[in-house]
């Protein structure tokens, strides 16, 4: 009896263990949590134009697109508004087509050893331009962006009529902006808020950055963006010093009619005097 009762005992923990293995053998094996993290969907940054080498990366060259890893690898930029704010204003390595992902090796991020020496074309020089908020375009100058250099000043002659003591004149043309501020991108705050530019950046030659350096002592500078069809570049954006426009200065009765019409865009009225043999002293109205 006790033999028989051992026999059934045997034989149901056997059935019972045969059972589980078949159990196990028949379920599927756990996902792989490599392969689920590559399937899933990711939003990731990529490119709305076709980008070269040395340029910028501005707000409307980066858009959405939904993807997964498994096609656009580890490298790709995930969009948050940190990855967005780090973009901008990064130097492009490599050609990037339209719809590209935007990977870590595309890029050259401020701040990196050698960033500013990079992004100057051959022969170019770095030099930064103090402006206030209003002269700065309100915090609407980016890093790419092309701007012209306005040169205003204040003539203390009070032998010159009041239209001829205030004029504004273009200096440089077309010039490239490579950095706001000491972060060398126009970011937001922490809460946000845009930050006003106080220091620009910008690419000239050499000569230019003397004409900079004397302007800013001899008046204020402003700045003024331009499109982005630039007509002073040549084909393919290459820097061509030929095809610089220096305009003639307006003039504060250019603006004003209260201050003269007879100012406007001309030659200023003169009256030389003479006195015996004495030279004579001119003087204009």
């Amino acid at each position: 009896m006790i033999l028989r009762l051992a026999f059934f005992a045997l034989m149901s923990l056997g059935l019972l263990g045969f059972g589980t293995v078949a159990w196990v053998a028949t379920r599927p094996p756990p996902p792989d949590p490599a392969m689920v993290a590559a399937s899933a969907k990711v939003n990731v940054l990529v490119t709305t134009r076709a980008i070269r080498p040395g340029n910028l990366l501005k707000p409307e060259d980066l858009k959405v697109m939904e993807t997964t890893r498994r096609q656009v690898g580890e490298e790709a930029t995930i969009d948050t508004p940190d990855a967005r704010r780090a973009l901008v204003g990064a130097m492009v390595r490599s050609t990037l087509s339209v719809g590209d992902a935007i990977r870590t090796k595309d890029v050259m991020h401020p701040g990196d050893h050698g960033f500013l020496a990079a992004v100057l074309g051959p022969g170019m020089r770095a030099i930064s331009v103090s402006v206030d908020v209003v002269a700065g375009a309100a915090g609407l100058i980016w890093p790419g962006d092309r701007v012209d250099v306005i040169l205003t000043q204040q003539i203390s002659d009070p032998t010159l009529p009041v239209g001829r003591r205030i004029a504004a004149e273009t200096i440089l043309a077309d010039t490239r902006v490579i950095a706001i501020d000491q972060q060398i991108v126009q970011g937001v705050a922490p809460d946000g808020a845009p930050r006003n530019a106080r220091t620009v950046t910008l690419e000239v030659p050499p000569n230019d950055a003397e004409r900079i350096s004397v302007a800013m002592r001899v008046g204020r500078l402003s700045l003024s963006v331009r499109s982005v069809d630039s007509a002073s570049r040549g084909e393919g954006g290459v820097y061509k010093p030929e095809l610089q426009t220096q305009t003639n200065p307006t003039w504060a009765g250019d603006v004003s009619a209260a201050l003269g019409r007879d100012v406007a865009r001309g030659t200023p009225r003169v009256l030389r005097v003479f006195q015996g043999s004495a030279d004579g002293k001119e003087f204009q109205f």
